[in-house]
């Protein structure tokens, strides 16, 4: 059985439970084959006691290790420095999980595979783990962190010499395998393993019953995600002026909140729409069986999980043509592409979906051809080749 080492700042813990929760998802798929067991290095930012960090200061009340579906996750703290953190980020992080590690050998751990995502900083900070601990690593790209964190010049090196020493490369889209090759790094070397949808999760329920539940009467679309700017609720809102028989619900928290609800009422829309906060995979389950549509308007998206959450419900998309998005709007029964990235695309995709409205059911049979098995499948493939490379060398 492969003894894996699965390290990110993007996992759920006790005060954040929906943050990176893909990444919980395909580690917790992996170890329901019964071929692997995994312990989780999850670290968190350390926040000091008389600093305000506004929403951020809650994550001082996560656990330094907690259990979550039978698996392990340990939470040391790394240093965050605000504006020089992006370069000095990887070294602090880098030192607060050296130091658990350590520690964990102390207590008779032993790893075959150091199982790191999102590039950077996590995976320039577990490259230098893996190298000092004499383990391979494989690196997850999930998105920004190669969409636009190579934009700038120290982090793109780091994020090339962890590529050049990691063991194997993973991608959840082929946009992303291309933006690794464009930074140098061979393409035979890196494996596209997209992330699934939950089909039993994620389920068609009656639409009528989801509908009455939220109270809702006429047309309605749904956007999912963090309130931030690159999410784009804010192209939503606006496109609800030329769409009156339409109305909107938010699922979602974040620091924009207050800026949004704003612009819902200066666009004369705040009627129309609905802020429903943080919600979990079950409630949104039914919030995708109540909408019409939902909308993705992001300006930047790896694998968008929201996509094919709401396909496997049998509600279709309309969103945003960035990176891997084309990957996952690939069918009429899916749903359209904007034609551009601003209120009036939303409007002109919206218009376009609702021109030739796909039958739910047919939708659901898109979303199936997406589960977890040939993820899972791929990733006990890569693991195995790369140690039985390393046991021949």
């Amino acid at each position: 059985m492969l003894s894996i080492l699965t390290v990110s700042t993007l996992y759920p813990n006790a005060v954040q439970r929906a943050h990176g929760i893909f990444v919980e998802t395909r580690l917790r798929k992996l170890v329901e084959t019964g071929q692997a067991r995994a312990h989780v290095l999850a670290p968190v930012p350390w926040m000091p006691p008389l600093v305000r960090y506004g929403t951020n200061g809650a994550l001082r009340d996560v656990p330094a290790r907690e259990e979550r579906h039978g698996l392990i996750i340990e939470h040391p703290r790394y240093l965050v420095v605000p504006k020089v953190g992006m370069n000095l980020t990887p070294h602090t992080l880098y030192r607060a999980m050296r130091r658990r590690y350590r520690t964990l050998v102390g207590q008779g751990h032993s790893f075959d595979l150091i199982d790191a995502h999102y590039f950077y900083p996590d995976g320039v900070a577990a490259a230098w783990l893996a190298r000092e601990a004499g383990l391979p690593v494989v690196i997850t790209a999930r998105g920004t962190d190669l969409s636009l964190i190579p934009k700038f010049p120290a982090p793109r090196r780091m994020i090339v010499e962890a590529a050049r020493h990691a063991g194997g490369l993973i991608t959840v889209c082929r946009a992303l395998k291309d933006s690794l090759v464009e930074l140098g790094i061979p393409a035979e070397g890196v494996t596209v393993l997209r992330n699934g949808v939950d089909l039993a999760l994620f389920r068609p329920l009656d639409r009528q019953v989801a509908r009455a539940a939220l109270g809702l009467t006429r047309r309605t679309l749904v956007s999912v995600g963090l309130l931030i700017g690159r999410k784009g609720h804010h192209h939503i809102i606006r496109a609800l002026k030329d769409m009156p028989d339409t109305d909107l619900l938010i699922a979602g928290s974040g620091p924009d909140r207050a800026a949004l609800e704003g612009l819902a009422a200066g666009e004369g829309v705040s009627g129309r729409v609905r802020f429903l906060g943080s919600v979990d995979q079950a409630r949104l389950c039914e919030i995708y069986n109540a909408a019409d549509a939902l909308v993705l308007a992001s300006s930047r998206e790896g694998w968008a999980n929201v996509l094919l959450e709401a396909m496997a419900c049998g509600t279709p998309v309309v969103a945003s043509a960035v990176w891997g998005t084309p990957e996952v709007v690939a069918a009429p029964e899916a749903g359209v592409l904007m034609p551009s990235l601003d209120a009036e695309g939303v409007v002109q995709g919206v218009r376009e979906l609702f021109k030739n409205y796909p039958d739910h059911q047919a939708t659901r049979r898109y979303a199936e051809d997406f589960g977890w098995d040939p993820t899972t499948s791929g990733q006990l493939t890569l693991f195995r080749n790369i140690l039985e490379r390393r046991a021949q060398r």
